[in-house]
């Protein structure tokens, strides 16, 4: 193998047969025939000299030199897929694409994109607001904003902030007429809830908050429900009832006064907000600008709540 390459075809076969096991997927993803796949990789295995996988009729497996080539091989597929990527137009591609849950790009990222484009001019970022994971590889996706519990397979997290569930409601709930003095008062009002929010479902999500505030005698199950954080959100702001919100999203209304905070009961979620990015190979430089600016954002919020606090 000195000074010899094997064809960029064989190693694109043999990737996506160890990443599917199945020939007939993997010709689907690189829109071949079957044979082509099954002789792309017998032209890598021959010109390696060794076996790199073990096909039965009904099954594929990596031999055990396979599952050792695997990792280098896709590091070097993406790292000359970004090459190419760089240098596809004229003064190379400086677009940045992101996958985030539309909540959290409508409530949190939106709002602060101005700073990052002031500071980063040079990139045209654009934004995928999608409810699923993408696949950073076959999506075309740099990076990735998702709240789960992690990790997540063939992707590589750092953590950003933590979330956490509160009753929110508009100012006008606040008047003495109905007024919500305590949680048991919830039983005076509409509740909203938030069906998008991970874990147990979304009535158990309500009935968590109202176990942990001791208001047990408050029905949990009646109410709006909404699919998406955004429009539970916004139902509360028009003062439809009150929302079980996450305050991490309700950020902004709630500093602009659209919303309040009847009680100081807060409910940590099991979740945490990830970035998510390419498990092989070194970042993009316009992933590692939007990286350090979102995790400076993100210690820039730290600071500001232990000010808080002291005060």
């Amino acid at each position: 193998m000195a000074g010899q390459l094997p064809p960029l075809g064989s190693l694109r076969a043999f990737e996506a047969v160890a990443r599917r096991l199945s020939f007939t997927r993997a010709a689907d993803e690189l829109h071949v025939t079957p044979g082509a796949v099954s002789q792309q990789v017998r032209q890598l295995e021959e010109l390696l000299g060794r076996r790199l996988f073990v096909r039965t009729k009904r099954s594929v497996a990596l031999t055990e030199i396979g599952m050792r080539m695997l990792p280098d091989v896709q590091a070097g597929l993406e790292t000359l897929a970004r090459a190419v990527r760089s240098y596809s137009s004229p003064g190379g591609d400086r677009s940045l694409t992101i996958s985030v849950a539309p909540s959290f790009a409508s409530k949190w990222l939106l709002p602060r994109l101005a700073d990052f484009t002031r500071q980063n001019p040079d990139i045209d970022l654009r934004v995928s607001a999608t409810v699923g994971l993408a696949d950073l590889e076959r999506d075309g996706v740099d990076l990735a904003i998702r709240l789960g519990r992690g990790p997540y397979p063939n992707v590589r997290i750092e953590a950003l902030f933590g979330e956490s569930l509160t009753p929110l409601c508009a100012p006008n709930l606040m008047k003495p007429k109905g007024r919500l003095r305590s949680p048991e008062d919830l039983r005076k009002h509409k509740l909203i809830h938030d069906t998008s929010i991970p874990g147990d479902g979304e009535q158990s999500s309500w009935r968590r908050w109202l176990d942990f505030a001791g208001a047990t005698a408050v029905p949990h199950q009646r109410g709006l429900r909404f699919s998406m954080a955004e429009l539970a959100i916004q139902a509360a702001i028009d003062g439809a009832g009150v929302v079980l919100g996450r305050t991490v999203l309700a950020e902004a209304d709630l500093a602009a006064g659209r919303l309040v905070r009847p009680f100081n009961i807060v409910l940590p979620m099991h979740e945490t907000y990830y970035l998510v990015f390419p498990k092989n190979g070194p970042l993009r430089p316009e992933s590692m600008r939007f990286r350090e600016w979102i995790t400076g954002f993100v210690r820039s919020d730290v600071r500001k709540s232990q000010r808080r606090k002291r005060a």
